[in-house]
């Protein structure tokens, strides 16, 4: 893959993995029953859906210009990229058993990958 893509790719997966950690921003500001208007007025919900937005153009163009099975495999990175953000931005805990996880999900994407 040409370098410009491989960027775009890393983008889309930074995009989705700050998006997990806006919508669960929106869901801790939510009130214990939210009214439609919680819901139509949360400034985190409102944020994540747009980047989620922008980020799915962004991922199609990235799979209109490189084979899926070699896109695909960066997504894996969202394993590890949203919980170190969440234990960043969060203050969540970050054990090494998702770490780990996170690493041998990595390993498996990448293999197949490399099979494809």
């Amino acid at each position: 893959m040409q370098l410009h893509i491989i960027l775009a790719a890393l983008t889309c997966v930074l995009g989705i993995s700050l998006g997990q950690l806006l919508f669960k921003k929106a869901a801790l500001s939510m009130p214990t029953a939210p009214d439609w208007i919680d819901w139509a007025f949360n400034g985190w919900l409102v944020t994540a859906l747009i980047l989620y937005a922008v980020t799915t153009v962004g991922w199609v163009w990235v799979l209109r210009n490189a084979p899926l099975s070699l896109a695909y495999p960066f997504m894996g990175l969202a394993f590890i990229i949203v919980p170190l953000l969440a234990r960043w931005w969060l203050g969540e805990a970050v054990t090494v058993h998702t770490l780990a996880g996170g690493a041998l999900i990595l390993a498996g994407v990448a293999l197949a990958a490399k099979s494809a």
